[in-house]
């Protein structure tokens, strides 16, 4: 169980998250495996719904690797845009 304790314009919340694993983990291993899977699902999140990653169907190899290197390119420009702008605001802004 983790606890996270926020305070945000004056109010103060507390949530409690559980998480299953099959191995024991300390607060420092925990916090590394949590900040991984952050990352990751930050990543594939905004692949699969600004770009509809999932829904392509390109299989050739070559043609995988070339689409998935220019969505990611595609992804750090927009991200180093300015602005609050939603990633798929910026994406149809661009194009």
């Amino acid at each position: 169980m983790v606890e996270a304790t926020v305070e945000h314009r004056g109010k103060t919340t507390t949530a409690r998250r559980h998480f299953l694993a099959s191995a024991a983990l300390d607060d420092k291993t925990f916090a590394a495996v949590r900040a991984h899977w952050c990352i990751e699902n930050r990543l594939h999140w905004v692949m699969d719904i600004v770009f509809h990653d999932d829904l392509m169907r390109r299989r050739a190899a070559y043609g995988l690797v070339n689409m998935v290197t220019i969505r990611h390119l595609a992804s750090n420009l927009l991200q180093a845009v300015p602005g609050q702008q939603s990633m798929a605001v910026k994406r149809k802004s661009a194009g």
